[in-house]
């Protein structure tokens, strides 16, 4: 990785993976990390954040800036691809597994031990590998900046354990402090791992929520859409999008969320890229069996979860359907939904709603798509992909024109 101008160098850790430099925000000595217990004062936090170009707890983000970038020197490039690219997307929940945190149904967690981490990332690794994907698009990962996650960079975890050569990461979540539920700092976001070099990646700022106050809007998180090229032997450029869009809003965040992740996908292919584009939409498709009051969400009592709705929002992903060719028709899950669930709140239901998507401004190769489920019988030692994470992944195969 060659850093910015200005910036601190990158590091290589001993496995030859080069890390990203972090910048201290502007503000960086106007706190104490000795005393968190003055910060829990909302006042005196409120002081701090309404300072002029102040960002104390180095939250903020720029409207456009380059994403982080990983490599993993031990992997050479791959070849040329032989008709088609293999692509997934998954929301993998930063590594933790089917762990209730604090602000799920009955949830009491908030930090997890480098151990379970650890033992979740193999687990993510080997179903990523046992799919063999040439292009990953990650949402809810960690870096090791995150308290919550051992400190374990889960982008650099990741792109060693499945033997993928590089990676770019945008983040959503960041602040060196967070005083609230022992959550401390925290850096997670969306990555891309991939195959074959990238050449660029750019976070682009999405607008923020409206609808809560300024201190909780100050360390809530600020979602992107990670850009990122990659440079394919003998196909040229192809550009990637990974977004995570808003999950709960009533001020219409999740459709500007929605729109503004159309309109980068519309330039890139008014610039005539060939665009892989996806992620978790927190949207679900037309013909959705369910909209609210799912069966997981019933029994929980915790004041402070949030349960889904999508009432109102049936029609949202109808511009992208008409743009963009996705890997499932409105009319092939309407016909059939069941098969293309990606998510449940809680294991012990059965997948209940579609979240996860991808599009293209190409073709995907007819019959490659799926939800992998894993609902039959796996080898021994092999976990399904509904226990790893709430989500399970989407997968596709690209068709290689010339």
């Amino acid at each position: 990785m060659t850093p910015a101008a200005g910036a601190a160098p990158a590091r290589e850790d001993e496995s030859g993976l080069t890390q990203p430099p972090r910048a201290p925000g502007p503000c960086a000595g106007a706190w104490r990390r000795r005393d968190p217990q003055a910060l829990q004062a909302p006042l005196a936090l409120l002081a701090l954040i309404a300072l002029p170009a102040c960002d104390p707890f180095n939250t903020g983000f720029d409207a456009v800036e380059r994403a982080a970038l990983y490599r993993n020197a031990a992997v050479a490039a791959g070849p040329a691809p032989a008709g088609r690219i293999k692509v997934m997307t998954w929301n993998v929940k930063y590594a933790g597994a089917r762990l209730r945190f604090f602000w799920e149904c009955n949830g009491t967690r908030t930090l997890m031990s480098a151990a379970e981490v650890n033992a979740n990332l193999d687990a993510l690794a080997e179903r990523i590998r046992r799919y063999d994907p040439d292009l990953v698009l990650l949402q809810e990962v960690d870096t090791g900046r995150s308290k919550r996650a051992a400190y374990v960079d889960q982008v650099e975890g990741l792109l060693r354990r499945t033997g993928l050569g590089w990676a770019a990461y945008a983040s959503q979540w960041k602040a060196d402090y967070v005083p609230s539920d022992g959550i401390g700092p925290v850096d997670s976001g969306n990555a891309v791992l991939s195959r074959w070099p990238i050449s660029a990646a750019t976070r682009h700022a999405l607008a923020l929520k409206t609808e809560s106050s300024a201190l909780e809007r100050y360390f809530y998180l600020h979602r992107n859409a990670l850009e990122v090229r990659v440079a394919v032997p003998e196909l040229g450029e192809l550009a990637l999008v990974n977004v995570h869009a808003e999950a709960f809003s009533n001020d219409g965040t999740k459709r500007k969320h929605l729109e503004r992740f159309k309109a980068i996908l519309d330039g890139l292919s008014a610039a005539g890229l060939r665009v892989i584009a996806g992620g978790d939409l927190n949207a679900i498709p037309p013909g959705s069996p369910l909209r609210e009051r799912f069966p997981e969400d019933e029994g929980c009592t915790d004041g402070r979860f949030e349960p889904d709705q999508y009432l109102g929002e049936e029609s949202w992903l109808d511009a992208l359907y008409a743009a963009y060719q996705p890997e499932v028709t409105p009319a092939a899950f309407a016909a059939d939904p069941g098969p293309w669930f990606t998510f449940v709140g809680d294991e012990h239901f059965p997948l209940n709603r579609k979240l996860d998507h991808l599009f293209t401004n190409g073709q995907w190769v007819p019959g490659t798509a799926q939800a992998l489920q894993d609902q039959g019988t796996l080898p021994e030692g092999q976990s399904p992909a509904w226990l790893l994470s709430d989500h399970v992944p989407v997968v596709a195969e690209y068709e290689v024109t010339p």
